[in-house]
């Protein structure tokens, strides 16, 4: 029999330095993704509250949009979630949300809420986020001629249109609303447009008829709010004359003439000194 070979000092010292990083390799990773984990859930949660609750539910049953709370058939869900967060879904009701294709998230954002929509397959955890309710700020008057309540139309802007068209009808991933509409009976077209939405475009329809949520009133009061943007987008069409400092090219105008008239008077008192000596 041989003798046993007896490892040396720094054989061991090798051997004691690759068992730590094999330490770090498994373990480190795993103690730092349960504090990702919460951190990835609220963010998306907060991201789904604000952009996805109002067509997809606040509980992932779907509502305009479809089911999210439920097993994805994929070997990788998560790119596939993540692919039609990021791209939308051409020719149907979900949009593009990456700001890589003209949407309002980045891709911490996307990543985020597809970790949040993913956590609700079988097994997972359940958590939903919070949703602030709105409330008005101003009493509104109802355009003229026009059904409906603005007010109550506020809040329902809020719950169900800001997400897509802006706080302020500006426009997101959908339309821009803060606008005069181009028609005899402008009521009668949002009316419509509200009810069985857009076809080919993000567009839902909203009322119940058309298996949306929202009443006949309820679809009647958000039309008496948005047209109260109508004409509201530049204080001159008021008749009244808008007084403020000014800017940008009107400034350059002035200068000039400012410069033209000094020179115009040196030329004349030099022309006139000669005559008076």
């Amino acid at each position: 029999m041989g003798l046993p070979i007896k490892p040396s000092a720094g054989y061991a010292t090798l051997l004691a330095v690759i068992a730590v990083l094999l330490g770090l390799v498994f373990f480190t990773p795993a103690a730092a993704q349960e504090g990702d984990t919460e951190e990835q859930l609220e963010l998306g949660g907060q991201i789904y509250a604000e952009n996805c609750t109002v067509c997809h539910g606040e509980d992932g049953q779907g509502r305009v949009g479809a089911t999210l709370a439920k097993d994805w058939p994929s070997i990788r869900p998560d790119l596939k979630v993540k692919d039609t967060i990021r791209r939308g879904i051409p020719g149907t009701l979900m949009p593009a949300w990456s700001q890589a294709f003209g949407g309002p998230l980045n891709d911490q954002e996307v990543d985020a809420v597809t970790f949040y929509i993913l956590s609700w397959q079988s097994g997972g955890p359940v958590y939903i986020h919070p949703i602030q309710t709105p409330s008005v700020q101003l009493a509104l008057t109802p355009p003229p001629g026009v059904t409906g309540d603005p007010n109550r139309g506020a809040l329902l802007y809020a719950s169900n249109c800001a997400v897509c068209h802006g706080i302020e009808g500006e426009g997101r991933v959908g339309a821009n609303l803060a606008k005069d509409w181009p028609s005899i009976r402008p009521d009668l077209l949002v009316k419509s447009t509200i009810e069985n939405g857009v076809e080919g475009s993000v567009m839902p329809a909203w009322s119940r008829e058309n298996g949306g949520p929202l009443t006949e009133q309820d679809i009647d009061d958000t039309v008496a709010f948005v047209l109260t943007w109508s004409g509201a987008e530049t204080g001159t069409e008021t008749g009244e004359t808008a007084v403020g400092p000014l800017t940008g090219w009107a400034v350059w105008v002035v200068l000039i003439g400012a410069f033209i008239l000094i020179i115009v008077a040196i030329v004349y008192y030099s022309r006139q000194r000669p005559a008076e000596d």
